[in-house]
């Protein structure tokens, strides 16, 4: 990467109506995948606890969860603002010369605030049932949860990139939603056996705390 392709902005950018429109559209699709996700999440968990399905199948399930819940977010905000839902990968949009700071910035926040608006109404909704944290699983260490993540987040990255952002991506770009949401699914699957809280998404842990 070389550092004139990073692009800063600027202000009048920042109040031009179709960054404000595609911001916007980043706090809805945040928003759609956190409250769907966390709230299938939340639901199994407690039948877990309770005895009404095994541990294997809530995990399964949450799998299954974030992978059509980030489909659809990404689906419907895909034409307005890219539909990454994810600030690390806007992060990296902006490192490659893609989007400007400036824009950056406005969609961290927007990401930002959806997943507070989101997990703030499903702490109303569900009478303040505890959302996910982030623990280690048994025989776990930290540097296992760190592998983990590092790799999860490699392929996350380079599926967003072959699939909508490299010029020889082909048509590619229209199946990208579902095959972004099955990578996330696959990874809540493998990442879940190390440790809580396997989910690619940095918005979680704004508001989740250490298991």
């Amino acid at each position: 990467m070389m550092i004139s392709r990073i692009v800063c902005g600027n202000l009048k950018e920042a109040s031009h109506p179709d960054t404000l429109r595609a911001a916007f559209a980043e706090f809805i699709s945040m928003l759609i995948f956190v409250f769907t996700s966390e709230g299938c999440s939340i639901t199994f968990t407690n039948m877990s606890m309770s005895g009404g399905a095994a541990p294997g199948n809530v995990m399964i399930a949450a799998a299954i969860a974030h992978a059509f819940s980030l489909f659809v977010a990404i689906s419907v905000s895909s034409n307005i603002s890219g539909g990454h839902v994810n600030p690390a990968l806007r992060l990296v949009a902006f490192s490659g010369g893609h989007i400007t700071l400036c824009r950056s910035v406005l969609y961290w926040i927007a990401q930002l605030l959806g997943s507070v608006v989101a997990l703030s109404l499903l702490k109303f909704a569900t009478s303040g049932s505890d959302t996910s944290s982030y623990a280690l699983k048994v025989r776990a260490t930290p540097w296992n949860a760190i592998i983990f993540e590092i790799v999860m987040t490699f392929g996350l990255v380079y599926t967003v990139y072959a699939t909508t952002v490299d010029p020889k991506r082909g048509n590619m770009e229209s199946i990208a939603p579902i095959v972004i949401g099955f990578l996330v699914g696959a990874n809540v699957l493998s990442g879940g056996g190390c440790f809580y809280g396997a989910r690619n998404e940095p918005c979680y842990g704004i508001w989740s705390s250490p298991g």
